[in-house]
């Protein structure tokens, strides 16, 4: 059996917004522009649902929360945003590249599957996140931001599995049996709009600041969500943000992409202009 590899690809465009470092201030007639290339190093836990030829029952796929310093191959993102007054735009992208992610068969159509009778079973998983959004600030002072923000959320994914059981799996709903090894893959594209918050809190005359970021949404997916926090150090060029970030995904029983989280600590640092 060959030993495929546990691949997340979350690649998206960058535009101009950062949901690391505190926003800047603009003048109400001047543009002013950030741009945040940034490092996050999330675990994944997730599960997947296929869709065999010519068979009613589906197999559910778990993946292992893994190690990501561990697993890790490559990894880019960067964010960035476009200010006027009251007014931003913004978008964030992310590229990350795993390899040998852990994973197992958990059932077949309503058959569930004893852990010990996985022999072995490794998926990969790659595509493509997308957030982009405009906002309008509600507070925005020396001390504190906080904008409204509201976009979508783009997430492209294509996904495979190869499996060894112990043993062939019948599903007694439906006589479909499962192969005690073989591989799949499938792809679907999910399309999300999101409302949310973002902003700073500065902590008093000092430089430091606690940057925050939350989204939910829906459409493709039942429930998107994303939230953010850390602390930031500001200069007058720009600031250092180290941020713990949560992604998740929610979806119905007929989507390749069940529930998918993707957590971790990000560093950043962002550049103003």
């Amino acid at each position: 059996m060959k030993t495929p590899n546990f691949k997340l690809d979350a690649l998206a465009l960058a535009l101009a917004g950062s949901t690391l470092c505190a926003p800047a201030v603009a003048a109400d007639n001047e543009w002013t522009f950030a741009v945040t290339p940034y490092l996050w190093l999330p675990n994944i836990n997730g599960s997947l649902k296929y869709d065999l030829p010519n068979i009613d029952s589906r197999p559910d796929v778990e993946t292992d929360p893994n190690d990501y310093l561990e697993n890790l191959d490559f990894a880019f993102m960067i964010s960035g945003e476009a200010r006027k007054g009251k007014w931003s735009i913004f978008a964030d992208g992310i590229y990350l590249d795993f390899s040998a992610e852990n994973s197992r068969i958990k059932s077949f159509g309503g058959t569930v599957i004893d852990a010990t009778i996985d022999l072995e079973t490794e998926s990969s998983l790659s595509g493509g996140v997308w957030t982009l959004a405009g906002g309008y600030s509600l507070v925005q002072d020396s001390k504190a931001t906080l904008d409204l923000i509201g976009g979508f959320r783009y997430l492209g994914i294509e996904a495979s599995t190869d499996w060894s059981l112990s043993t062939t799996i019948t599903d007694p709903d439906t006589g479909d049996v499962l192969a005690a090894s073989g591989s799949i893959s499938e792809d679907g594209n999910l399309w999300d709009g999101i409302i949310g918050v973002r902003g700073h809190v500065k902590l008093g005359d000092s430089n430091w600041a606690i940057p925050y970021y939350a989204d939910i949404g829906t459409g493709d997916s039942e429930l998107t969500w994303q939230a953010m926090t850390g602390i930031t150090y500001n200069w007058n060029w720009g600031g250092v943000s180290l941020v713990y970030r949560h992604l998740s995904y929610d979806m119905d029983e007929d989507g390749l992409l069940q529930d998918v989280e993707f957590s971790g600590l990000a560093l950043g640092a962002t550049f103003r202009f």
